[in-house]
This record gives structure tokens, C-alpha cells and sequence, in this order.
């Protein structure tokens, strides 16, 4: 019954959720990465996914406790200038056959320039001058020791980071600690889900949205790597996972293998889950022996090719593919065609006034094993885009609080928006129509729409209203009323 309980009460969600009537969009920022808030879009316009812009290596996994098979990687940003990022580290296979993994930590304070602190806490090949966090211990909790920062209102300042580790069949344990470096086992040091596969990035985050812990884990299905979903009131007590589905145009997407989900809330969007995921392509080959023997890739390595995709959740079981393509192609080089590479990273951060950064390990199973730094626009995952010809996209009916509608855009210098708000049924709204709307030009993350010279739209702060956008040689990344 209690654990019944906890699953009803993580079901009872905000009314962002809600199917009927009109879309009660608040204050909040709405991401063009779905069709959530879309009615229909004609002319010279989609909706299109936007690819990241590869910045470089910006971490080497060249410690002798770390290299070729490094993975499992997490991204946080604690504050403005404190972010880490936890990953697996692991070399080889020994001589005797066995696996030593160890759970690792860089920091930075930009995003972009990153150091391995030498933290003192583990032995590790004779010194204590190392990054290691946790060091390999039973049921495999370094394979895969996936940490978050709680932001759930009130947590104890002692467990202020959380997270969880483990494989089966023994599950996944978690742990807590103030500094996230010094970890301590929970739960009795019992694991705390224990139905799953778990041979993967196991991920949880505390969902502002749904008042409630929700962890992403791997789990096997029907000869597919697929994602479940187990929610929580306290990181302890967890329902057993429900197997995701994914959606595309309103229909089950075809079945495809994610191997690591990366699944967490947008930072500017928190009941927007993004998740930069591992598609993993099994037996789909690439390289000659000779050409993985040249970048000196395990022979276990070279016979899959992986890369990464976008999806998305506003809660419950559901991903939506909105784009079924790649999101992040691999690179050019053999060294990026090898099975498990282009493996994204968990987490998304902002490196830039206008800038965020998603991050893949490369190199996988070789000698220069890394981490990259691929960068977007802020909110720019996705776009309603138009051509030179020119488009249009409708909202479905909404209620909104605030005074200014907001715009993340970007034109050329002939194209441009305008903004009409209309009733529910399409009509245009007395002093808000295409007329007295001044047109939007320019590239710009926080652009206010001005009607007849003023930004104000107070007056319609809580009726239902559509949107209308005439869009020409223009992107709409996201959109927002504020006050």
C-alpha cells in the first residue's frame, strides 16, 4: 500500500498536463522542440531540428585510472561558475580477466575550461593525488554511479547532492552527500530499485512539475534497450518502473535502441524534459580491420556505431520524437564510426550569456578517449522555421499571466515575424492584430512583441486567446509572457 501511495501522489500533477480546454501556459517559457503548444503550421514553415556546433576536445580521460572505456557521464552546474562533471573511469580488462571502475570528478568554472582536482579521498596506484570520488566497491556501483544536485525546497544541506549506482540483479543503491565529492551509502545500504537491467546510465532528478523524484533506467524489451521510469516522494521508496513509450506524430515511434537515456529538466524550462540520448545501432558496421587496427580501437569495439537523438517528456511515460533523425552526427574519422562513441552526456549547462553546451564522450574503447563540447543557442534544441517564401504557425487556444510576451528569435536582414492574438476560434483581437504589430526583425534571446508601440498585453492575462505567427526567413525558438 505504501508504495501505492507514493505513486498516486507522484500522479497528481500540475495542470500543464491537462488535455482539455485551453493550454494554461502561466509565466512559463515554451521550447519549440514539440507539437505541445502547436496547431498547425502551413506555407514555407516547420518545425526543425537544430544540430549542436562541435567546439572541440575539452577533457582527456589520460589518467591511469581512467582511459579507454571512460563513460557514463554527468553534467552539473551548481552555480555560476562551480561545474562538474562524474564520469566512469576505467581503463582495460587486467590480466586476470577483471574490471576496475572508479567513479571520477573534473571541474570548472565555465563550462568550457576544465581541471581534475587532486581531492585526497581514495588510494589509487599509491597516492591519494587523484579525482576518484568512490572507489570500486560490490555490486557494480562505480560501472555507472550517476549523481544530482537535489533541488527539491528544503532538502537537508547534507544531502544536497544524491545519487545512484549498481547492476543487476542487485539494483541500484543510492547515496547522498553535502559536497559532492564525499558519498555515503543509504537505505541501509540496500538497493532502493531493484527492477531493471541497469547495464547503463541510471538517471534521477527531483521534477518541480511533478512534485515528485523521477529516475530513467535501463531496462530490456523485447531484445531492444529501452528506458523505464520509477518515481519517488523521498529517493528511498520507489514505484517499479513503467516502460517509456515513444511517440511520433501521434503514433509509436519505430523501435530503435537507447542505450543511455539523458534524460533531465531544462534549465529554463523545468517541466520540459530533455533527454540528448544514445541511439545505438547493433551489428551495423563501419570500419576494416585495418582501419580499426589503425586508431587502435579493442577489437570488442568496431562492430556497432552509435549517435545521438532528441526527446522529450512533460511527465508520465511518454517520450515524444518529435524528430525521428540524428541530432548529433558523428564526426569525421574512423575513430568516431566505433560502437559506443558519440555517447551524449547528461545535462545541459549554460556556458554563454546566449550560449548552452551539450557534451559527447568520443572515442570510445582507444587510447584518446574524451569528452566534447558541442554548443547551441539558449532554448535553440529546435525551431518553428519559415523560408524566403514565408509561413505561418497557430497556437492552440491558451490562458497566460504576465504583461509582455517575450520571443527567443532570429531573422535575416529581409526576413522578419509578426504577431497576431486572436479568440479561440481565430478571429483577430481588437488592437492586437498583424496591423498593430510592429514587425519583429533582428536575432535576439528576449525580444518583447510591441503592439501599436506598447509591449503591454495585461488586458488579456487570463482569457483564452490563440497565437498566430507570419514568419519569413525566420527562426521561433521558444517563446513566454513575463511580467
Amino acid at each position: 500500500m505504501k508504495r501505492l501511495s507514493l505513486f498516486l501522489l507522484c500522479l497528481i500533477v500540475s495542470p500543464i498536463f491537462a488535455a482539455d480546454g485551453p493550454i494554461d501556459l502561466g509565466a512559463r517559457r515554451e521550447l519549440m522542440v514539440d507539437r505541445f503548444l502547436i496547431d498547425s503550421i502551413d506555407g514555407d514553415a516547420a518545425l526543425t531540428l537544430n544540430r549542436p556546433k562541435d567546439r572541440g576536445i575539452v577533457l582527456k580521460f589520460d589518467r591511469p585510472w581512467e582511459g579507454h572505456f571512460s563513460l557514463y557521464i554527468t553534467m552539473i552546474q551548481v552555480a555560476d561558475d562551480d561545474f562538474r562533471v562524474y564520469y566512469r573511469g576505467r581503463r582495460d580488462y587486467g590480466a586476470d580477466g577483471a574490471v576496475t571502475e572508479r567513479a571520477c570528478v573534473a571541474l570548472s568554472k565555465d563550462g568550457i575550461h576544465w581541471t581534475k582536482p587532486n581531492l585526497g579521498i581514495f588510494e589509487v596506484n599509491g597516492t591519494k593525488d587523484n579525482n576518484v570520488v568512490l572507489e570500486q566497491g560490490s555490486h557494480g556501483i562505480t560501472h555507472n554511479f550517476a549523481p544530482l544536485l537535489d533541488t527539491r525546497p528544503g532538502v537537508p544541506k547534507s544531502e544536497r547532492f544524491k545519487a545512484l549506482g549498481g547492476i543487476a540483479p542487485h539494483g541500484l543503491f543510492a547515496f547522498v552527500s553535502e559536497d559532492g565529492f564525499h558519498w555515503k551509502k543509504v537505505n541501509d545500504a540496500k538497493p532502493v530499485i531493484t527492477k531493471g537491467a541497469f547495464d547503463s546510465q541510471n538517471l534521477a532528478f527531483w521534477s518541480e512539475a511533478e512534485n515528485c523524484y523521477v529516475c530513467y533506467l535501463r531496462v530490456a524489451r523485447k531484445g531492444i534497450r529501452w528506458v523505464a521510469r520509477a518515481t519517488s516522494k523521498d529517493f528511498i521508496h520507489w514505484n517499479d518502473p513503467v516502460e517509456m513509450e515513444i511517440i511520433h506524430d501521434g503514433q509509436p515511434a519505430t523501435p530503435e535502441h537507447i542505450y543511455i537515456n539523458q534524460t533531465a529538466a531544462y534549465f529554463r524550462a523545468p517541466h520540459i524534459y530533455i533527454a540528448t540520448a544514445a541511439r545505438f545501432m547493433p551489428g551495423r558496421r563501419v570500419l576494416t580491420d585495418e582501419q580499426a587496427k589503425d586508431i587502435g580501437v579493442h577489437p570488442s569495439y568496431f562492430g556497432d556505431i552509435s549517435d545521438g537523438v532528441l526527446m522529450t517528456s512533460r511527465g508520465g511515460n511518454k517520450y515524444d520524437r518529435t524528430f525521428m533523425e540524428g541530432f548529433i552526427r558523428p564526426g569525421i574519422g574512423y575513430e568516431n564510426w566505433v560502437s559506443r562513441t558519440n555517447y551524449p552526456a547528461c545535462g545541459v549547462v549554460q556556458t554563454g550569456p546566449d550560449e548552452m553546451s551539450v557534451y559527447v564522450d568520443n572515442n570510445y574503447g582507444q587510447p584518446t578517449n574524451c569528452l566534447r563540447r558541442y554548443s547551441l543557442r539558449l532554448d535553440g534544441f529546435a525551431s518553428v522555421r519559415a523560408g524566403y517564401d514565408g509561413g505561418q504557425m497557430v497556437t492552440k487556444p491558451l490562458t497566460f499571466k504576465g504583461n509582455k510576451l517575450s520571443l527567443n528569435f532570429a531573422t535575416s536582414a529581409a526576413g522578419g515575424i509578426r504577431v497576431q492574438l486572436e479568440t479561440p476560434d481565430g478571429k483577430p483581437i481588437e488592437g492586437f492584430s498583424f496591423k498593430d504589430c510592429q514587425e519583429v526583425i533582428g536575432n535576439e534571446i528576449d525580444r518583447k512583441v510591441r503592439f501599436n508601440g506598447s509591449e503591454d498585453v495585461s488586458s488579456l492575462a487570463g482569457k483564452p486567446i490563440r497565437i498566430r505567427f507570419q514568419l519569413k526567413d525566420a527562426d521561433l525558438y521558444a517563446l513566454q509572457f513575463v511580467e
